[in-house]
């Protein structure tokens, strides 16, 4: 027990340490997974070399898998890729349901592109349609935020879920097919949820434009965006379905090629070929190289709070704590509900939905079996139940709500009754939607 007394310790640690006294996650992992191994009487060598195992298996298998995500997300913002998708689908859904079009686009655009930028990048386009449809612009805030979100939390290669995968040893594939399917109906939610936010702000812009003409700058056609974040998650997703039990695909030549190239290394990097493709007779090499280094930037600080979570996991698998809660806690039956409720409590109290992400994924990886989440589908439906719980809630503390209240001029309260309100009800849909299939796969 007292193990389960160190582990709670630690989390307590983690929490205060970032939300209140904003020590950097990474060094407050590594110092957590530290404290771990010292308070379990662990010798010193033997911790600093498990810390070290852990941190490099972890950047191993995902490291490059971030970087290349980054990229392909820096080149589609830059070809205005994003602008295209938004405007592509308000011609489809039409401007009485332009708030459903931000919905999907964000949906979509946040597979590649933090969804803190894309809210940036994509908040101007908001006002346009504010401005031309009269729908107040609450509405398509957190329409659109909402949107982002739900892709930032369940579809690889988004490093959040990409690191629970790799923790908890989920197939990719699976988890990109079923964090697709999972995160239309918790889009819809955020969605109809921001059709009750009709709540007039003040006009701090005057737009004028036409927000569905065609744009001045010349910018590649919808196949050719899109192309950089499908063709990847199709490669990945296929190679999942040739290797099958059943053999969909046969064991032919067909089915190696798979193997291979869908990869998320090799997939990813054929991604990042289509992507550059959008810039290349338009922009010069040395600007490409700067963007390609600001990605790089950015992905480089994901990577390492990914590794450190790596780092504690590791600390965590030694301390045997599976073998310790499958002989004292077996008779209770949490399964999904478990890495859910850790989720929520770590997002709800420190703020940033991918530190919660790995935390919990460190700390459930050792539990899968005494929590009967050691399947396939299991597995990859834990990870799901992880992101689910990181969306609940995004309040004060985290940086994502303060982007969406600023770059859309609502007051904290406002941002508070629409947006936060709104990642409340999807992750509780979410848990339950992962429950309920569940029951059906299992």
């Amino acid at each position: 027990m007292h193990v389960l007394f160190i582990i709670l310790l630690v989390l307590v640690f983690i929490v205060v340490a970032i939300a209140k006294f904003k020590i950097h996650p990474f060094l407050i992992l590594l110092l957590a997974a530290v404290l771990v191994g010292f308070f379990m009487g662990l010798e010193d060598q033997f911790i600093l070399k498990t810390i070290s195992q852990g941190f490099g298996n972890t950047l191993s298998s995902i490291g490059i898998i971030i970087a290349f995500g980054a990229m392909i997300g820096t080149y589609l913002e830059k070809s205005g890729g994003t602008k295209k998708i938004a405007t592509t689908l308000l011609r489809i859904v039409g401007q009485k349901k332009s708030p459903l079009a931000m919905n999907m686009t964000g949906m979509i655009v946040s597979i590649p592109v933090f969804c803190d930028s894309a809210f940036i990048i994509l908040s101007s386009l908001n006002k346009a349609l504010s401005k031309k449809t009269g729908i107040s612009l609450v509405v398509f805030s957190v329409a659109l935020s909402t949107g982002l979100y739900v892709s930032h939390v369940f579809i690889p290669p988004t490093p959040g879920p990409l690191a629970a995968a790799a923790a908890l040893e989920a197939d990719l594939g699976l988890v990109i097919l079923l964090g697709s399917i999972l995160a239309i109906p918790t889009a819809l939610v955020g969605y109809f949820w921001a059709l009750r936010c009709n709540t007039p702000l003040p006009t701090t812009e005057e737009i004028t434009h036409d927000i569905t003409a065609e744009p001045t700058e010349k910018i590649p056609s919808l196949l050719a965006v899109v192309a950089p974040i499908l063709i990847p998650i199709l490669l990945i997703a296929l190679k999942s379905i040739a290797s099958y039990p059943t053999a969909p695909f046969g064991t032919g030549t067909l089915v190696d090629v798979l193997a291979f190239i869908g990869h998320p290394i090799p997939a990813l990097f054929i991604g990042i070929l289509f992507a550059v493709a959008l810039v290349y007779k338009t922009t010069k090499g040395q600007e490409r190289l700067t963007w390609i280094s600001s990605s790089l930037q950015d992905a480089g600080v994901i990577i390492l709070i990914t590794g450190a979570g790596g780092a504690l996991g590791n600390i965590l698998r030694a301390a045997e704590l599976g073998s310790l809660i499958e002989t004292h806690f077996s008779e209770i039956q949490l399964g999904l509900f478990l890495p859910f409720i850790l989720a929520a409590i770590l997002k709800t109290a420190q703020g940033s939905s991918t530190v919660a992400i790995i935390t919990t994924a460190t700390i459930i990886a050792p539990l899968t079996p005494s929590l009967g989440l050691d399947t396939e589908i299991s597995k990859a439906l834990a990870v799901l139940a992880i992101g689910a719980g990181s969306m609940t809630v995004s309040h004060i503390n985290d940086s994502y709500f303060w982007v969406v209240s600023q770059f859309s001029g609502m007051t904290t309260k406002t941002t508070l009754k629409s947006h936060t309100l709104a990642t409340f009800f999807q992750g509780i849909v979410a848990i339950v939607l992962l429950y309920i299939l569940q029951l059906v796969f299992t």
